[in-house]
């Protein structure tokens, strides 16, 4: 939107309004405008959530420490979304159809999201969304996400799987690329939601994990870096930095309140779409592996869950004192602030690797 203005002020005012093609520049922008959205109309948002009294709800089988959380502001997810996506319209090419696509892709997981804590925290329905429902709808979303980016691919190297650090281990999937995009994008999606059991805990890791996709954005949108670098290209992707900026300015602004102690919480209608928007920017720039390897915090979260179901199903006993992964902690003593900051630092070590396959090869 502003690009447009910019680029009709720099033909017929001043050259100078050109500078605001660049993509860093753009994206500098993107992050600042999220970030103040999102410190503006923050206080305002909790607020109001106090007032309806949508208010979080606490297990009573969780850590005790926990149980003074009940009643804090949930559904804060609506705030980062309201300031990804203004920051991504009002900086971003328009014309660009991955743009779009993670536009949509946002919009469906954070309607069902919403659902879920609408039903959850208003209805005080404990069941929210049933779970059948909330993977089905999850489903139509993440295949049709697939299909299109299967159907719109212009070159082979659009639906290979790129092998991080082997320089020439590409697989062609062919149709099995809808299955991989499914899995990362679901996968991710409710990844970052079961990570989102403390005090920022899940935030930060979606930012630093966008901070790391918009580098490999950037190299992938542009044909010299990415025949330099040896991935594949991707005409257009380089737009995707905005949406990636956007999304770290978002966070951290969220982070602002989300900090412990939480003056409100997410809930589902903010990590689900975060989820899947991350997991689709990976399958875009073709760097499914990457993000595994970045968001091993989220993997870790999903993976302790998995184990601890299937553990207790099989032999009647648990792995973990509690899935996921964060509450096992939390029970064996280690105090909240802990947890959520050793999580941080291994993902900061966890992206540091990601990037760092850019080069080894």
């Amino acid at each position: 939107m502003l690009l447009e203005l910019a680029r009709w002020l720099g033909h017929h005012v001043h050259g100078g309004f050109l500078a605001f093609e660049s993509l860093t520049l753009r994206a500098i922008l993107a992050t600042l405008t999220a970030l103040f959205i999102c410190l503006a109309v923050g206080p305002r948002m909790i607020r109001w959530l106090e007032r309806y009294k949508i208010g979080q709800c606490v297990r009573d089988d969780g850590p005790k420490t926990h149980l003074p959380k009940a009643g804090t502001p949930t559904m804060g997810g609506v705030l980062i979304l309201a300031a990804l996506l203004a920051a991504t319209l009002l900086w971003s090419e328009l014309r660009n159809r991955y743009v779009w696509l993670l536009v949509a892709v946002t919009l469906a997981f954070a309607l069902i999201g919403w659902v879920d804590d609408y039903k959850k925290l208003v209805r005080r329905d404990p069941r929210g969304l049933p779970a059948r429902w909330k993977y089905f709808w999850q489903s139509v979303a993440a295949l049709a996400a697939a299909l299109y980016l299967y159907v719109s691919a212009d070159t082979p190297a659009q639906t290979q799987l790129l092998v991080p650090v082997f320089k020439r281990v590409v697989i062609d999937l062919g149709p099995a690329f809808l299955a991989l995009a499914y899995f990362v994008i679901v996968g991710t999606s409710n990844s970052v939601n079961l990570a989102d059991g403390l005090d920022g805990l899940a935030i930060l890791p979606c930012v630093l994990v966008a901070a790391g996709l918009a580098v490999f954005a950037y190299a992938a949108g542009n044909v010299h870096f990415a025949g330099y670098l040896n991935i594949p290209y991707v005409a257009g992707a380089g737009e995707l930095i905005i949406f990636c900026a956007a999304l770290a300015g978002a966070g951290l602004g969220f982070l602002w309140f989300n900090a412990y102690p939480a003056q409100v919480f997410m809930g589902d209608v903010g990590a689900l779409p975060l989820g899947a928007a991350l997991g689709t920017i990976a399958v875009i720039v073709r760097q499914e592996l990457v993000l595994f390897i970045m968001g091993g915090v989220f993997v870790m979260e999903a993976v302790s869950v998995i184990l601890q179901v299937a553990s207790f199903k099989l032999t009647g006993r648990r792995i973990f004192h509690m899935a996921p992964l964060h509450h096992h902690f939390e029970l064996k003593g280690w105090p909240e602030p802990r947890v959520i900051v050793r999580f941080w630092i291994i993902t900061v070590v966890l992206v540091l690797i990601g990037l760092a396959t850019l080069k080894i090869r």
